[in-house]
């Protein structure tokens, strides 16, 4: 007996009362825009933790046990052109400058130094113009991070004629990277719901039906956002985390709408009732929606098993703005569009609109194609299926091919665009200091009594062969009141994230510790910036296959239910991981290799942003899915109809090729909006998933996917006797299940 999902009898019982579904989702966004504006602040945070306890997780917590919370230096850069310290207005301005930052309390700030205190020349760069004046911030990292504003009003108010003063920290360099996150998030939203908005009027030729994909997508934004706002009062999300709704809502919600309102406009062509066309749309198109959102949603749950706050974090947020969007889309949407009825039509584009309606009538009422762009593709590629399928993959497969040079890491301070603080603080701390000491390394010891002469032996040790070694700057060296905890810290002249820094802590944690320390029963770990990013790395590469085979699993599972198939699921992952390659192949080819990166106006950094490539994985392979299931819902709708596999595949993909294209354009739009910021790591985020989504909608779904399904026939279908027994929990309803064609129609 088949289990049937009752999604048009909701989307009709919407329609019948609109105004009570548009009333109680007009409460939730009041609701939702009130719990931004007074909780979301609290449910933001900077921190990014790792929960499976590594190395540096174990040797913080011994350094919080001894310590209490502290966050890591902050150091405030003074600089003159005219001065040097050795002038009386130069040691004014500096002592100044201590002064107002150690009054904000030791809730704010711990301790700090200055030349004038210390006479350290360290301090002070080669020519005299420039100092440094060290801070320790107070407090765990969301602290600091809230704090850090205090520190940044002085800095901002000691600025003036003579002198030049900056800051570079933890907390400041994670305030910057905010605030360009945020700018980056408006300028994604400038581009991409312009285009969006263009997009959808070529899509429908009218500016009624545009218009309502987007208030709904913003809509499902707001109130995704509303949710964070209570939710992160218990499990802080990653301030990232509104990027991440913004984007995904703009391009889920904005497509959902768009696959619902073009099968209503078809349904009416068709000559239904407003009702009963709502009702097909909801047996057909809603239901297709219905199953995709559960398709990203398997996919985005991959990214919950990563035990890193900010996988956790970013793929929670988009799984909650993906089943706000269906929600909305499956009850509001039918509600406005039996408001609307056929004025959804209404302000048409001259001419454009009235040869979209003309072409779409012909269609449903004859069931021939009017020839086209989409269609002559369809009709060549399924007359040469073999050779269609071969090129497809090798072209695929080619742009894949620069991932074998694929490296991973995290952006560091200096990918930060050129006129922001940090990055000008970052250059004269290069140029003149050690930058290393911004984020210094922290070797823990923790033994019962670190005094005892085999720990010290090690201890020195340790201490003789960093010596050798030029990357190290001279350690100093603390112990606990109790005597079981040692503090060895100590700078690497270089960007605490770069590649030089990653191996000297990788070489210090893999040889030189084991070799200082052979035979000594003591535990040392090693912590600080540059050893936390390590084991970012580490944990990241050791989940990703762990997330691969549990995403792939999930969506072959649900597929193989949903068609009652085995080679359809089989088929789709196979095409959607060539869409994953191609995406990484290209990522490598402008980012690493600099390849046109100039034209597009990116970054050439040597590192691809170690998150990047799995969440681009999750969230592409549940947006190719998206559009998997929508292809296919109409290619087995057609198919239960006919029983003709060829002329099924034909219908389905012409039918669906303008709609798909129009939403890949949208999605790509969205992305390469936020692409277009100017943190590297989003400028590789938008860039992978708009050019995979592209490929996906032309490539994979215009070619590979009627090619393979030419060649394979109704074996597409095969679902072996044993699996029988699976439900039947189908997209797409017969024809005979809506109701009869009708001859009038219904206005509004």
């Amino acid at each position: 007996m088949a289990l049937r999902i009752s999604i048009d009898s909701l989307a009709a019982a919407s329609a019948r009362r609109p105004w009570l579904v548009i009333a109680a989702w007009a409460i939730v966004l009041v609701a939702s825009i009130a719990l931004i504006a007074t909780m979301l602040g609290d449910a933001l945070s900077t921190e990014q933790r790792l929960t499976n306890n590594p190395d540096s997780e174990r040797a913080d917590a011994l350094l919080e046990e001894w310590r209490g919370e502290e966050h890591g230096d902050e150091l405030i850069v003074v600089r003159s052109e005219s001065l040097t310290v050795d002038e009386s207005e130069f040691q004014h301005t500096v002592e100044d400058i201590y002064a107002r930052v150690t009054a904000l309390g030791p809730d704010v700030i711990l301790g700090g130094t200055n030349y004038f205190q210390s006479r350290d020349d360290s301090l002070v760069s080669e020519d005299r113009h420039t100092t440094i004046l060290p801070f320790v911030m107070a407090g765990d990292e969301e602290t600091a991070g809230d704090n850090i504003e205090k520190v940044l009003a002085v800095v901002e108010d000691s600025r003036g004629p003579s002198f030049e003063v900056l800051i570079a920290g933890t907390a400041s360099i994670n305030h910057e990277f905010q605030e360009v996150a945020e700018k980056d998030l408006q300028t994604g939203e400038a581009i991409g719901i312009p285009i969006a908005l263009v997009v959808l009027v070529i899509v429908f030729g009218a500016l009624t039906a545009a218009v309502v994909p987007i208030v709904l997508g913003i809509l499902s934004i707001i109130i995704a956002i509303g949710m964070v706002a209570v939710f992160g009062q218990i499990f802080p999300f990653s301030f990232f985390v509104t990027n991440v709704i913004t984007m995904m809502g703009l391009a889920v919600g904005i497509d959902y709408s768009l696959f619902i309102v073009s099968r209503f406009r078809e349904e009416r062509a068709r000559g239904l009732d407003k009702i009963e066309a709502i009702r097909a749309t909801g047996s057909t198109a809603s239901r297709a929606v219905f199953f995709s959102g559960i398709t990203v949603v398997f996919a985005l749950l991959g990214m919950l098993l990563v035990p890193s706050t900010i996988f956790r974090s970013l793929g929670a947020g988009a799984i909650i703005v993906v089943v706000v969007s269906v929600l909305v889309s499956l009850t509001l949407l039918p509600a406005i569009i039996g408001l609307l009825g056929d004025r959804v039509n209404s302000l048409r584009v001259p001419i454009l609109g009235r040869v979209l309606e003309r072409q779409m009538r012909h269609e449903v009422t004859t069931d021939e194609h009017l020839g086209g762009f989409w269609d002559r593709i369809t009709r060549t590629v399924m007359k040469y299926p073999a050779v269609s399928l071969v090129g497809a993959v090798v072209f695929m497969l080619a742009l894949a091919y620069p991932a074998l040079d694929l490296e991973t890491g995290t952006a560091g301070v200096s990918t930060l665009p050129s006129n922001t603080e940090s990055f000008e603080a970052y250059t004269i701390l290069n140029e003149e200091f050690n930058f290393g000491a911004i984020s210094p390394v922290d070797v823990v010891i923790h033994d019962g009594d670190i005094t005892r002469a085999e720990v010290q032996d090690g201890i020195d040790r340790l201490n003789a062969q960093m010596a050798e070694n030029p990357l190290f700057g001279p350690a100093t060296f603390e112990s606990s009141d109790d005597r079981s905890t040692g503090l060895l810290t100590f700078a690497i002249n270089a960007d605490p994230t770069s590649e030089v820094a990653v191996q000297a802590v990788r070489d210090l944690r893999g040889e030189m510790i084991p070799q200082a320390f052979e035979g000594v029963e003591a535990e040392v770990l090693v912590t600080g910036m540059t050893a936390g990013s390590i084991d970012y790395f580490d944990t990241t590469m050791d989940y990703t296959p762990i997330v691969f085979i549990f995403v792939l699993g999930l969506s072959f599972l649900l597929l193989t239910v949903v068609f009652r198939s085995l080679v359809v699921p089989l088929k789709a992952i196979v095409m959607n991981l060539l869409s994953v390659g191609a995406s990484y192949g290209l990522l490598v080819l402008v980012f690493q290799k600099g390849f046109l990166n100039e034209l597009f106006g990116f970054q050439q950094v040597d590192i691809i942003e170690a998150w990047v490539p799995l969440w681009t994985f999750s969230i592409l392979f549940g947006l190719s899915m998206d559009y998997h299931v929508f292809l296919l819902s109409r290619i087995r709708e057609r198919f239960i109809e006919t029983g003709d596999n060829t002329e099924s595949v034909a219908f389905g993909v012409r039918s669906t090729a303008g709609i798909i294209t129009g939403a890949a354009l949208i999605m790509a739009s969205v992305f390469g909006g936020i692409a277009m910021g100017d943190l590297v790591m989003f400028q590789q985020m938008g860039f992978g998933l708009a050019v995979a989504v592209l490929l996906d909608a032309t490539v994979v779904r215009s070619v590979l996917v009627p090619a393979a399904m030419e060649l394979l026939g109704k074996a597409n279908w095969y679902l072996p006797p044993v699996l029988q027994w699976l439900p039947e929990v189908s997209t797409e309803a017969k024809r005979s299940d809506l109701a009869p064609m009708r001859g009038g129609s219904e206005a509004s």
